[in-house]
C-alpha cells in the first residue's frame, strides 16, 4: 500500500488539489465544479493506463458524484446568507432531475467524441459567456417558475449538465442574471441545482457503465470511488470558504477570471482528445 501510494503521490496530491479548487469555484460560482475535475480526472486516468472512452465517460460520472457534497456544503452557505430563490429552485429541481437521469443513461451509448464536442461546446459557451456579459435581456420580475420557463429550461439544463460533468449552474446562473436576478442570488439558487443534476446523473453512470471492461480500478460503473473519496473531502472543505468569499466580492469580476480558466481547460481536453 505505501508503494502504491509513493509511486502514484503526484496523482494523489493533483487530485486532492483539483477537488479543493473545484469545491472553492463551486461554492463561489455556483457551477459544481464539474469544468475543473472533468479535466484532471480525465488525465489522471490516462496516464494510469485507461482507455480514452473509460477515462472520459469515468470522470464525467466521478465529477457528478462529487459535486453532490458540493453543492450540499455550498447550498447551506448560500442559504445562510439568504442568497436562496426557494420557490425557483423548488420549482426546477424536478425537471432537472428528469434531464440528468436521461443524461446519465445516454453515457453508456455516446462516444468519446460527442461527449468531447458537448463538454468543450458548452464549457466555450459558459466562458465567452463569463468574460463578456450581456446586459439583462429582461425584465427583473420575470417568472422563472412559470411551466413555459422550468420545464424546457430545468429539463435541458439537468441533460446537459449531466452529459458534461457539471452541476447545472452555468446554465442557471446565467438564465437567472439575463431574468434580472443577482449574481449572488443567481449563484445561490444555482448552487441547488447541482444537487438535483448530480444524484440521479451520478447514478445514471453508474447503471450505464455497469459491467464495462477497461475501467480504473475501485470503479463503479463510470463512478471512480478512490477519485471521488478524495476529491469529496477537499471539496466539502473548500466549497462554504468559496461561498463565504463570494459574498463579499464583485460578481462581474470573478466571472470572468472563472471564465477564463474555463476557456483554458476546455480548450486543453479538446487537445487531448482530438491530437495525437
Amino acid at each position: 500500500m505505501i508503494a502504491i501510494l509513493t509511486d502514484h503521490s503526484v496523482l494523489i496530491i493533483g487530485v486532492l488539489a483539483a477537488g479543493f479548487f473545484a469545491g472553492f469555484a463551486g461554492g463561489m460560482f455556483g457551477i459544481g465544479g464539474g469544468i475543473i475535475t472533468v479535466p484532471v480526472l480525465y488525465a489522471v486516468f490516462q496516464s494510469l493506463g485507461v482507455g480514452e472512452g473509460p477515462s472520459l465517460k469515468t470522470a464525467i460520472g466521478t465529477s457528478l458524484s462529487v459535486i453532490i457534497v458540493t453543492s450540499i456544503r455550498s447550498l447551506m452557505t448560500h442559504h445562510k446568507a439568504g442568497h436562496v430563490d426557494g420557490m425557483i429552485l423548488r420549482g426546477w429541481a424536478p425537471w432537472i432531475a428528469v434531464g440528468a437521469a436521461g443524461g446519465g443513461m445516454v453515457a453508456r451509448w455516446a462516444p468519446v467524441e460527442l461527449l468531447t464536442i458537448i463538454f468543450a461546446g458548452g464549457a466555450l459557451y459558459v466562458a465567452w459567456r463569463r468574460i463578456f456579459p450581456k446586459a439583462s435581456a429582461r425584465p427583473a420580475n420575470t417568472n422563472l417558475t412559470a411551466k413555459r420557463f422550468k420545464i424546457p429550461i430545468g429539463a435541458g439544463t439537468g441533460l446537459f449538465s449531466s452529459l458534461m460533468g457539471l452541476g447545472g449552474g452555468a446554465v442557471g446562473v446565467m438564465v437567472m442574471t439575463m431574468a434580472g436576478r443577482s449574481m449572488h442570488q443567481a449563484i445561490g439558487t444555482s448552487a441547488g441545482f447541482g444537487i438535483a443534476v448530480a444524484v440521479p446523473g451520478a447514478t445514471g453512470f453508474v447503471l450505464s457503465g455497469w459491467g464495462v471492461d477497461g475501467l480504473p480500478p475501485l470503479s463503479a460503473g463510470y463512478v471512480n470511488g478512490a477519485a471521488f473519496a478524495a476529491m469529496a473531502l477537499t471539496a466539502a472543505i473548500a466549497a462554504p470558504i468559496g461561498a463565504r468569499l463570494s459574498h463579499r466580492l464583485d460578481g462581474r469580476r470573478l466571472s470572468q477570471i472563472f471564465g477564463a480558466y474555463v476557456l483554458v481547460a476546455a480548450s486543453s481536453l479538446v487537445l487531448d482528445v482530438f491530437l495525437p
